[in-house]
């Protein structure tokens, strides 16, 4: 079990905010403690809705952020150093994908999230969201296409590319989302310069709305505003690092990582003010008070909220039928509550939020629903675990 001493270290940045201080405690905290490792086998779980079983189908990633499911098996994996992998998730073997261009890996920045065209079985597309260096001052979150060829990255297409770059080593964004009309949705944080997030004129603070081949749709909602960049679907965004969706419905979802408190879970709606930095239920970094407040006319209350932060990183809406007590519900990760959080919601009564995976000391990054119906959750200690029923196991 890990320390004392290096838990208190790295809640203690955590809160600060200090990047040097962050990056040194989460060091110190994965030395100590792994999290579930491949070699402990499955661990059955009792939840409020049903019993699980959880396993390391990894535990030797470096800050792995984000995964796609291939259409054979395999698993995508992004690091945030800068390393795109193909993994066998039944034996846990990598193999590395070549042609990507070199990622700024510093502070919250690297290579990101990773999506496949609706289409990839056909056409070999896939999207990738990376922290790039402009120049020796600035850098700036650019997504491109590819065409995956074997282990090749090739035919690379730039697809969005934030304005204005700035100095900042962090709120990169980086989620990626393809919804039922084959739009690719974009997170995109306010880089630290939140006045920036109110402002229609760059893409600081935004969730942007694109065609697959980086055209912009000619219904988003500020086409026809003058000034306004035409790829803005939403704004008002602090870093939104969660986009999912309801295939059924077609409703979208972000998760958005708060100050000091704040963490929102946000409905989103075309052209919808979210209210950073106007509106928030955190507070600085060490004490005082942003913005105005909590609510104001025509912006937008998130759907839940967390009062302390459980630093939301990835999203997803469970509709598989492999674990059929969490059916609609919504799974968030945390990387400060090193937990996953399980949501859901009702129309007579707030959303109910339920802890899971608290005992297994992981920092969450992100998760998905896989093909098969189970949830696959990846962990800032290095692994990809699988949730599955515990009768399967």
């Amino acid at each position: 079990m890990r320390t004392r001493l290096s838990f208190i270290l790295l809640l203690s940045a955590l809160t600060l905010g200090c990047e040097a201080a962050q990056l040194q405690a989460l060091k110190t905290y994965m030395a100590v403690e792994k999290g579930i490792a491949v070699d402990d086998g499955t661990e059955i779980i009792a939840t409020e809705e049903q019993t699980i079983g959880v396993r390391a189908l990894t535990d030797k990633l470096d800050f792995p952020w984000d995964i796609a499911f291939l259409p054979d098996g395999g698993l995508l994996v992004t690091e945030r150093p800068g390393n795109l992998l193909l993994l066998d998730p039944q034996t846990g073997a990598t193999e590395t994908v070549s042609g990507l261009p070199t990622v700024y890996y510093r502070g919250q920045g690297g290579l990101l999230g990773v999506t496949l065209h609706p289409n990839f079985a056909e056409n070999g597309w896939l999207y990738l969201a990376m922290a790039v260096a402009v120049d020796d001052e600035r850098r700036t979150t650019r997504v491109s296409r590819y065409t995956l060829q074997g282990q090749t990255l090739a035919e690379p297409l730039l697809i969005f590319e934030a304005t204005p770059a700035v100095s900042s080593h962090n709120h990169f964004g980086g989620a990626l989302l393809f919804d039922n009309d084959g739009y690719l949705y974009i997170a995109m944080g306010d880089r630290k310069e939140r006045h920036l997030a109110q402002a229609l004129d760059n893409s600081l603070g935004k969730i942007l709305r694109y065609r697959d081949d980086g055209s912009i749709p000619s219904d988003n909602p500020f086409v026809k505003t003058p000034g306004a960049l035409p790829q803005i679907f939403s704004y008002g965004h602090r870093n939104p690092q969660g986009l999912t969706i309801d295939r059924a419905t077609g409703r979208i979802w972000n998760a958005e990582h708060g100050p000091q408190g704040g963490d929102e879970i946000n409905l989103l709606q075309a052209g919808a003010n979210y209210g950073w930095p106007v509106i928030t239920y955190g507070e600085e970094y060490g004490g005082g008070k942003i913005g105005e407040g909590t609510q104001r006319d025509g912006m937008q209350q998130p759907l839940h909220y967390y009062v302390p932060s459980i630093g939301t990183a990835g999203l997803t809406y469970y509709d598989g039928a492999a674990l059929p007590g969490w059916a609609g519900d919504l799974f968030v990760a945390g990387l400060r509550s090193f937990s996953v959080s399980r949501v859901r919601f009702s129309a007579t009564k707030n959303a109910a939020d339920e802890r899971l995976l608290e005992g297994l000391s992981l920092r969450a990054r992100n998760l998905k629903q896989g093909p098969d119906g189970l949830l696959y959750v990846v962990t800032e200690n290095g692994g990809i675990l699988q949730i599955s029923p515990a009768t399967t196991q």
